[in-house]
């Protein structure tokens, strides 16, 4: 393998790892023998624990974004495009792997201690934001409700974490629907 490589495969294990038992609970040791690379090695191509836990966040949000503009792309209409949001959700919290947002996650255990672990969580929720609010724009919809349609969101998130289920995603839906409905009405799809 050539570093970049090396690279890509210790992000992708760290974050197998840290996703399953969280970030402190694995240590650079148990790590090193995952990947199978010596600790050098594996410090050569990270200068720290914490360079890898932003990597594997870093990468976390290049594959919510894909995945997420993905579906809403495949939409035909601004208000399904806003509900393909909670689509994505329901596909996402139905998958056998789910554990939770990796950056609620992270920030969860290590936000307080890290204020570099919170600005990533945040930079990372704003960008979700700024993408509801260009939906809820072309919906036709006020400008506050992109905030309402993200809490929906983040809600379900954790709730469906904490229940196992995906349910809370169809939940969110729903209200969502509701809030939609209550503030924009037809309007034509654009040319």
């Amino acid at each position: 393998m050539n570093p970049g490589e090396e690279r890509a495969h210790v992000i992708e294990v760290a974050d197998r790892l840290f996703y399953e038992r969280g970030i402190q609970a694995v240590g650079m040791a148990e790590l090193r023998r995952e990947v199978d690379l010596p600790l050098k090695k594996l410090y050569s191509l990270f200068p720290s624990k914490q360079a890898i836990v932003f990597a594997v966040l870093d990468r976390r949000h290049r594959i919510w974004t894909a995945g997420l503009q993905e579906r809403i792309d495949a939409a035909a209409e601004p208000r399904a495009r806003l509900l393909a949001v909670y689509d994505y959700l329901s596909d996402w919290f139905a998958e056998d792997s789910f554990r939770g947002c990796a950056f609620i996650n992270a920030f969860g255990e290590l936000g307080s201690q890290s204020p570099d672990i919170a600005e990533r969580t945040r930079t990372h929720k704003d960008s979700f934001q700024r993408v509801l609010a260009e939906l809820v724009a072309a919906a036709g919809g006020q400008p506050d409700l992109a905030p309402q349609l993200a809490l929906l969101a983040e809600g379900a998130q954790t709730t469906a974490a904490i229940s196992g289920s995906a349910e809370p995603a169809s939940q969110a839906r729903r209200a969502a629907e509701i809030l939609i409905d209550a503030q924009v009405r037809a309007v034509p799809e654009r040319a």
